[in-house]
């Protein structure tokens, strides 16, 4: 899409869902289709996502696309002069500063794409998606598949007692499970 003088109009696309739902694998498909179409992309990922990678952006499944691990958004913006697509995995992690580094680059004329869980394994909104969902021009929600009966998963179950909102794992702390049996549990921890 461009406008008559010529310059790229931007967006933000926003891919959400809980763990194991294919959030990295759908970021990973659309920077690749971005870069067969020899568009200038770069791909960022907040600097403690070290789970399968220091620097690649990994899916569950393996799938991997090279990127830039950063501390902070600022840096994005810093390190995204010349590009046309931006990629952001685990957004969630990084702090609210992300929302407008979003809509900055947007406004440059940058297609932005940010993956990140859209709630935490307390079933509260996480960290600045909420905000991201909402100034986001396109949401995907995807989802898992409830690993107790089969539904559709929308919930990060903890399998682990740590209570911080930040634990980095993979299915060895956290399983796919739906509404129904994400209530189901609360109701007996609550007991």
């Amino acid at each position: 899409m461009f406008l008559e003088n010529n310059k790229q109009k931007g967006w933000i696309e926003v891919i959400c869902g809980s763990m194991f739902s294919g959030k990295t694998e759908e970021l990973i498909r659309r920077m690749k289709r971005a870069q067969f179409a020899n568009q200038r992309v770069e791909i960022f990922k907040p600097m403690i996502d070290v789970r399968y990678s220091d620097e690649d952006v990994v899916s569950h499944d393996a799938n991997a696309i090279h990127s830039t691990p950063v501390e902070s958004p600022q840096n994005i913006l810093l390190m995204s002069t010349d590009v046309e697509v931006v990629g952001i995995d685990e957004a969630q992690f990084f702090d609210d500063s992300i929302v407008e580094v979003c809509r900055q680059l947007a406004g440059r004329g940058v297609r932005v794409i940010v993956a990140g869980l859209d709630m935490d394994y307390t079933g509260k909104p996480f960290g600045p998606m909420p905000a991201l969902m909402a100034t986001a021009e396109y949401v995907t929600k995807v989802h898992a598949i409830c690993v107790r009966c089969g539904d559709l998963a929308h919930h990060s179950h903890r399998l682990t007692a740590d209570e911080k909102q930040v634990l980095l794992g993979a299915q060895d702390s956290y399983e796919p499970i739906c509404r129904h049996c994400f209530d189901r549990l609360k109701e007996q921890e609550n007991r």
